[in-house]
Protein backbone atom coordinates (compact mmCIF):
# COMPACT_ATOMS: atom_id res chain seq x y z
CA UNK A 1 0.00 0.00 0.00
CA UNK A 2 2.72 2.55 1.01
CA UNK A 3 4.65 1.64 -2.34
CA UNK A 4 1.11 2.16 -4.08
CA UNK A 5 0.84 5.59 -2.59
CA UNK A 6 4.48 6.76 -3.11
CA UNK A 7 3.79 5.82 -6.53
CA UNK A 8 0.39 7.84 -7.01
CA UNK A 9 2.44 10.81 -5.24
CA UNK A 10 5.47 10.64 -7.82
CA UNK A 11 2.92 10.75 -10.40
CA UNK A 12 1.17 13.95 -9.17
CA UNK A 13 4.38 15.87 -8.70
CA UNK A 14 5.48 14.94 -11.92
CA UNK A 15 2.14 15.68 -13.35
CA UNK A 16 2.05 19.53 -12.03
CA UNK A 17 6.04 19.79 -13.14
CA UNK A 18 4.47 19.05 -16.96
CA UNK A 19 1.63 21.86 -16.42
CA UNK A 20 4.05 24.11 -15.08
CA UNK A 21 6.09 23.85 -17.96
CA UNK A 22 3.08 23.75 -20.53
CA UNK A 23 2.53 27.27 -18.79
CA UNK A 24 5.39 28.43 -19.16
CA UNK A 25 6.06 27.47 -22.80
CA UNK A 26 2.60 29.55 -23.20
CA UNK A 27 3.92 32.58 -21.52
CA UNK A 28 5.51 33.77 -25.06
CA UNK A 29 2.30 32.88 -26.83
CA UNK A 30 0.04 34.73 -25.02
CA UNK A 31 2.37 37.43 -24.49
CA UNK A 32 2.58 37.63 -28.96
CA UNK A 33 -1.20 37.73 -28.55
CA UNK A 34 -1.44 40.62 -25.96
CA UNK A 35 0.45 42.65 -28.17
CA UNK A 36 -1.25 41.90 -30.93
CA UNK A 37 -4.23 42.65 -29.44
CA UNK A 38 -2.84 46.30 -28.10
CA UNK A 39 -4.32 49.66 -29.67
CA UNK A 40 -0.74 51.41 -28.72
CA UNK A 41 2.64 50.37 -29.81
CA UNK A 42 3.69 50.59 -25.97
CA UNK A 43 5.15 47.06 -26.24
CA UNK A 44 8.86 49.06 -24.89
CA UNK A 45 7.63 51.42 -22.44
CA UNK A 46 6.12 51.27 -19.00
CA UNK A 47 2.95 51.70 -19.86
CA UNK A 48 2.60 48.78 -21.42
CA UNK A 49 0.21 45.79 -20.03
CA UNK A 50 -0.08 42.30 -20.33
CA UNK A 51 -3.98 42.40 -20.40
CA UNK A 52 -4.39 45.34 -23.27
CA UNK A 53 -6.61 48.53 -21.99
CA UNK A 54 -6.94 48.96 -25.47
CA UNK A 55 -7.96 46.09 -27.76
CA UNK A 56 -8.27 46.80 -31.55
CA UNK A 57 -8.35 43.95 -34.41
CA UNK A 58 -6.63 46.65 -36.36
CA UNK A 59 -3.39 44.60 -36.63
CA UNK A 60 -4.38 41.76 -37.51
CA UNK A 61 -6.94 43.59 -40.54
CA UNK A 62 -2.72 45.47 -41.15
CA UNK A 63 -1.20 42.12 -41.59
CA UNK A 64 -3.96 40.71 -44.29
CA UNK A 65 -4.69 44.48 -46.27
CA UNK A 66 -0.87 46.74 -45.63
CA UNK A 67 1.40 43.48 -45.84
CA UNK A 68 2.03 41.26 -48.26
CA UNK A 69 1.37 38.24 -46.01
CA UNK A 70 -0.54 36.07 -48.49
CA UNK A 71 1.82 36.27 -50.93
CA UNK A 72 4.20 35.30 -48.95
CA UNK A 73 2.39 32.15 -47.49
CA UNK A 74 1.78 31.25 -50.94
CA UNK A 75 5.47 30.72 -51.46
CA UNK A 76 5.77 29.11 -48.14
CA UNK A 77 3.13 26.66 -49.53
CA UNK A 78 4.78 26.26 -52.94
CA UNK A 79 7.85 25.00 -51.12
CA UNK A 80 6.78 23.20 -48.65
CA UNK A 81 4.60 20.96 -50.77
CA UNK A 82 7.49 20.86 -53.58
CA UNK A 83 10.21 20.03 -50.61
CA UNK A 84 7.44 17.19 -48.48
CA UNK A 85 6.91 15.19 -51.86
CA UNK A 86 10.46 14.91 -53.19
CA UNK A 87 11.76 13.78 -49.90
CA UNK A 88 8.79 11.72 -48.94
CA UNK A 89 9.22 10.63 -52.48
CA UNK A 90 12.77 9.63 -52.48
CA UNK A 91 13.38 9.06 -48.51
CA UNK A 92 10.87 6.58 -48.14
CA UNK A 93 11.86 3.53 -50.67
CA UNK A 94 15.20 4.56 -49.78
CA UNK A 95 14.67 3.57 -46.37
CA UNK A 96 12.83 0.27 -47.44
CA UNK A 97 16.08 -1.00 -49.19
CA UNK A 98 18.45 0.10 -46.51
CA UNK A 99 16.17 -1.65 -43.99
CA UNK A 100 15.63 -4.86 -45.86
CA UNK A 101 18.10 -5.29 -48.24
CA UNK A 102 22.39 -6.08 -47.37
CA UNK A 103 24.51 -4.70 -50.03
CA UNK A 104 28.16 -3.61 -50.94
CA UNK A 105 28.51 -0.04 -49.04
CA UNK A 106 25.51 -0.29 -47.18
CA UNK A 107 26.86 0.90 -43.68
CA UNK A 108 29.53 3.51 -45.51
CA UNK A 109 26.85 5.21 -47.70
CA UNK A 110 24.41 5.53 -44.16
CA UNK A 111 27.32 6.83 -41.96
CA UNK A 112 28.06 9.09 -44.68
CA UNK A 113 24.54 10.53 -45.14
CA UNK A 114 24.52 10.83 -41.42
CA UNK A 115 27.70 12.87 -41.82
CA UNK A 116 26.27 15.29 -44.19
CA UNK A 117 22.85 15.98 -41.98
CA UNK A 118 25.03 16.25 -39.05
CA UNK A 119 27.15 18.86 -41.01
CA UNK A 120 25.96 22.32 -40.15
CA UNK A 121 23.95 23.91 -42.84
CA UNK A 122 24.95 27.11 -42.24
CA UNK A 123 28.72 26.47 -43.18
CA UNK A 124 27.85 24.95 -46.36
CA UNK A 125 25.80 27.99 -47.41
CA UNK A 126 28.97 30.12 -49.59
CA UNK A 127 29.38 26.83 -51.03
CA UNK A 128 25.56 26.55 -52.15
CA UNK A 129 25.54 29.84 -53.20
CA UNK A 130 28.51 29.24 -55.76
CA UNK A 131 27.05 26.26 -56.88
CA UNK A 132 23.41 27.53 -57.38
CA UNK A 133 24.59 30.81 -59.00
CA UNK A 134 25.99 29.79 -62.33
CA UNK A 135 23.00 27.66 -62.81
CA UNK A 136 20.27 30.77 -61.91
CA UNK A 137 19.22 28.94 -59.47
CA UNK A 138 19.44 32.11 -56.82
CA UNK A 139 16.43 33.95 -56.00
CA UNK A 140 13.97 31.20 -57.46
CA UNK A 141 11.55 28.30 -55.58
CA UNK A 142 13.93 25.56 -57.52
CA UNK A 143 17.15 26.66 -55.42
CA UNK A 144 15.35 26.80 -51.94
CA UNK A 145 13.66 23.38 -53.13
CA UNK A 146 17.15 21.97 -53.85
CA UNK A 147 18.64 22.73 -50.51
CA UNK A 148 15.69 21.97 -48.51
CA UNK A 149 15.22 18.68 -50.42
CA UNK A 150 18.85 17.96 -49.86
CA UNK A 151 18.59 18.50 -46.26
CA UNK A 152 15.05 16.53 -45.61
CA UNK A 153 15.57 13.12 -47.88
CA UNK A 154 18.51 12.44 -45.61
CA UNK A 155 16.15 13.25 -42.55
CA UNK A 156 12.96 11.14 -44.20
CA UNK A 157 15.50 8.34 -45.06
CA UNK A 158 16.68 7.46 -41.59
CA UNK A 159 13.22 8.36 -39.69
CA UNK A 160 11.74 5.85 -41.92
CA UNK A 161 14.38 3.30 -41.87
CA UNK A 162 14.42 3.60 -38.19
CA UNK A 163 10.87 2.42 -37.47
CA UNK A 164 11.13 -0.57 -41.38
CA UNK A 165 13.45 -1.90 -39.20
CA UNK A 166 10.92 -2.68 -35.93
CA UNK A 167 8.47 -4.29 -38.29
CA UNK A 168 9.37 -7.95 -38.05
CA UNK A 169 10.49 -9.19 -41.39
CA UNK A 170 8.01 -12.82 -40.49
CA UNK A 171 4.64 -10.55 -41.57
CA UNK A 172 5.95 -10.02 -45.26
CA UNK A 173 7.45 -13.86 -45.69
CA UNK A 174 3.64 -14.87 -44.26
CA UNK A 175 2.70 -12.68 -47.80
CA UNK A 176 5.10 -14.15 -50.14
CA UNK A 177 3.46 -17.50 -49.00
CA UNK A 178 0.21 -16.03 -49.95
CA UNK A 179 0.84 -15.12 -53.14
CA UNK A 180 1.16 -11.39 -52.65
CA UNK A 181 3.87 -9.39 -55.24
CA UNK A 182 6.41 -7.36 -53.81
CA UNK A 183 4.69 -3.81 -54.71
CA UNK A 184 1.64 -5.08 -52.83
CA UNK A 185 3.89 -6.18 -49.91
CA UNK A 186 5.26 -2.35 -49.46
CA UNK A 187 1.96 -1.31 -50.30
CA UNK A 188 -0.95 -3.04 -48.57
CA UNK A 189 1.16 -4.21 -45.63
CA UNK A 190 4.73 -2.06 -45.21
CA UNK A 191 3.47 1.41 -45.66
CA UNK A 192 -0.23 1.12 -43.41
CA UNK A 193 1.84 -0.10 -40.60
CA UNK A 194 4.50 3.31 -41.45
CA UNK A 195 1.42 5.34 -41.23
CA UNK A 196 2.06 7.36 -38.21
CA UNK A 197 5.84 7.76 -39.03
CA UNK A 198 4.83 9.11 -42.09
CA UNK A 199 2.91 11.37 -40.75
CA UNK A 200 5.59 12.47 -38.38
CA UNK A 201 8.22 12.89 -40.40
CA UNK A 202 6.19 14.82 -43.39
CA UNK A 203 5.60 17.24 -40.28
CA UNK A 204 8.99 17.37 -39.19
CA UNK A 205 9.67 18.50 -42.83
CA UNK A 206 7.08 20.75 -43.07
CA UNK A 207 7.62 22.96 -40.10
CA UNK A 208 11.39 22.78 -41.34
CA UNK A 209 10.48 24.51 -44.59
CA UNK A 210 7.90 26.58 -42.72
CA UNK A 211 10.20 28.05 -40.03
CA UNK A 212 13.91 27.99 -42.00
CA UNK A 213 15.01 31.74 -43.04
CA UNK A 214 18.84 31.62 -43.34
CA UNK A 215 18.70 30.00 -46.39
CA UNK A 216 15.90 31.93 -47.64
CA UNK A 217 16.84 35.90 -46.90
CA UNK A 218 20.31 35.24 -48.14
CA UNK A 219 19.01 33.48 -51.57
CA UNK A 220 15.88 34.99 -51.80
CA UNK A 221 16.30 38.86 -52.70
CA UNK A 222 12.77 40.68 -53.55
CA UNK A 223 9.89 40.71 -51.00
CA UNK A 224 8.14 39.04 -53.09
CA UNK A 225 10.10 36.15 -53.39
CA UNK A 226 10.31 35.79 -49.85
CA UNK A 227 9.02 32.61 -47.46
CA UNK A 228 6.77 33.94 -44.36
CA UNK A 229 10.18 33.00 -42.09
CA UNK A 230 12.03 35.73 -44.25
CA UNK A 231 9.14 38.38 -44.89
CA UNK A 232 8.59 38.19 -41.17
CA UNK A 233 12.63 39.03 -40.02
CA UNK A 234 12.13 41.66 -42.97
CA UNK A 235 8.80 43.32 -41.44
CA UNK A 236 10.68 43.22 -38.21
CA UNK A 237 13.71 45.15 -39.50
CA UNK A 238 12.34 47.77 -41.44
CA UNK A 239 9.63 48.89 -38.81
CA UNK A 240 10.62 47.73 -35.83
CA UNK A 241 9.96 50.72 -34.08
CA UNK A 242 6.22 51.52 -35.41
CA UNK A 243 5.27 48.15 -36.11
CA UNK A 244 5.38 45.49 -33.24
CA UNK A 245 1.90 44.89 -32.51
CA UNK A 246 1.83 44.06 -36.24
CA UNK A 247 4.78 41.62 -35.88
CA UNK A 248 3.12 39.50 -33.35
CA UNK A 249 -0.18 39.48 -35.07
CA UNK A 250 1.15 38.29 -38.43
CA UNK A 251 3.17 35.78 -36.01
CA UNK A 252 0.48 34.34 -34.68
CA UNK A 253 -1.36 34.35 -37.93
CA UNK A 254 1.34 31.77 -39.99
CA UNK A 255 1.62 29.86 -36.92
CA UNK A 256 -2.34 28.58 -37.59
CA UNK A 257 -1.84 26.45 -40.98
CA UNK A 258 1.07 24.79 -38.95
CA UNK A 259 -1.02 23.81 -35.89
CA UNK A 260 -3.92 22.99 -37.63
CA UNK A 261 -1.96 20.01 -39.51
CA UNK A 262 -0.40 19.38 -35.73
CA UNK A 263 -3.44 18.90 -34.22
CA UNK A 264 -5.34 16.80 -37.58
CA UNK A 265 -2.11 14.55 -37.08
CA UNK A 266 -2.33 14.27 -33.07
CA UNK A 267 -3.44 10.61 -33.11
CA UNK A 268 0.07 9.71 -35.00
CA UNK A 269 2.31 11.95 -32.83
CA UNK A 270 3.08 10.04 -29.88
CA UNK A 271 3.53 6.67 -31.56
CA UNK A 272 5.35 8.01 -35.13
CA UNK A 273 7.99 9.69 -32.58
CA UNK A 274 8.96 6.91 -30.68
CA UNK A 275 8.98 4.30 -33.34
CA UNK A 276 11.37 5.97 -35.52
CA UNK A 277 14.29 5.44 -33.27
CA UNK A 278 17.94 5.05 -35.72
CA UNK A 279 18.96 1.75 -35.85
CA UNK A 280 22.77 1.01 -37.45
Amino acid sequence: MRGKKKEKLLLLLVNLLFIVICFGVLVPVLYALSVSLNENNSLLSSEFSFIPRKMTLENYRAVFFDEPILLWLKNSVILAVITLGISMSCGIPAAYVFSRRQFPGRKAILRGLVLLYAFPSLLSMTALYKLLTPMGLINTKAGLVIVYTGTMAVFALWNMKGYFDTIPVEIEEAAKVDGASPMQIVTRIVLPLAKPTIAVTAMMILIYVWNEYIFAINFMMGSDTYTLAAGLNSLQATEMSGSWPVFSAASLVVSLPILIIFFALQKNMTTGLTSGGVKG
